[in-house]
């Protein structure tokens, strides 16, 4: 057997030892006792166009491997905590350059989209990736509802914060809670950025970031914030919660890109989650393998930066 290299795993130092071997049996369908999600509640919704060649990554394994540090930083801790948050009732508060302002209740923003399945790749900063099915619907859908002005140019992103359901905040006081991230306009509103509600057919577990995350596929997974609160529209680029942590290995921007490595591993190749900890690696797409959609968005940037 080979060596398994520092870049082939997760650098979080806890995911180390015993969290590799739980990675490993989630991969051979050995799910931990803790996916929480036995008893989901079914989604009504259309299929899409949305699908990805490969195979989507067995759900057992994508609800119980997840970073989700407001429950801990090792991979299983999401699933082993987070049946404790409550998502009924849940708001989230848009403000800021729009002509709309205000609190949207969950079911009022619900009863206005027409959800859909749309199968993406997942790709995380750590070099492991997934295969995700995905129900929801576009962010445009809520961001034209909201009615941005004309001045607005970006949109930031802020996750609950609720320390009492939330024991990772607890664990991790230097950690910058709340969680947030931000998008350009252009970037919210291009057609591929999603709001999931569900995954799999399901409601959205709660350690996947229900009931509310964003789904930006081209982009690192950490740009796809979870249980989102509030929603500000601003001519200003917005603070992001790893930009602000590292900001010489964490950007703005973090679109997936297999030619410009993270200062401490490289982003060539990536490790499909749910084939065992020692699955074969494949290579890395330039944007997730959404280039031809995405790539205008960036022209005359230099991308042989690390965003």
């Amino acid at each position: 057997m080979s060596k398994l290299l520092y870049s082939q795993v997760t650098p979080k130092a806890d995911f180390l030892n015993r969290r590799q071997i739980m990675a490993g049996a989630a991969g051979l369908g050995l799910a931990p006792m803790f996916a929480g999600s036995a008893n989901a509640k079914a989604l009504s919704f259309k299929k899409s166009g949305y699908k990805v060649d490969g195979d989507i990554t067995p759900k057992d394994a994508a609800t119980t491997y997840n970073n989700y540090y407001e429950y801990g930083t090792a991979k299983d801790d999401p699933a082993k905590y987070a049946s404790v948050l409550k998502t009924d009732p849940w708001s989230v508060e848009i403000s800021g350059m729009v002509n709309n302002p205000g609190k949207y209740a969950l079911e009022d923003i619900l009863k206005d989209v027409d959800l859909e399945e749309r199968i993406y790749r997942f790709r995380c900063v750590e070099a492991w990736s997934m295969i995700v099915p995905w129900v929801g619907f576009q962010l445009s859908d809520l961001i034209k509802k909201a009615d941005p002005t004309g001045s607005a140019k970006y949109v930031a992103f802020e996750t609950l914060n609720r320390p009492d359901e939330m024991p990772g905040i607890g664990w991790n006081p230097r950690f910058p809670w709340p969680y947030v991230e931000g998008l350009r306009l252009d970037e919210a509103m291009h057609p591929l950025t999603f709001v999931a509600t569900g995954m799999y057919g399901e409601e959205l577990p709660n350690q996947n970031g229900a009931p509310l995350r964003l789904v930006v596929p081209w982009k690192y997974g950490f740009k796809s914030i979870k249980s989102i609160v509030k929603i500000t529209l601003t001519d200003k680029e917005p603070p992001t919660t790893w930009n602000k942590i590292a900001d010489n290995e964490y950007g703005f921007y973090s679109n997936v890109n297999p030619d410009v490595d993270h200062p401490r591993w490289s982003q060539g190749s990536e490790r499909p989650i749910g084939g065992g900890l020692f699955a074969s690696r494949i290579p890395t797409l330039k944007y997730n393998g959404y280039e031809k959609d995405v790539a205008g968005l960036y022209a005359g940037m230099d991308l042989t930066k690390y965003f």
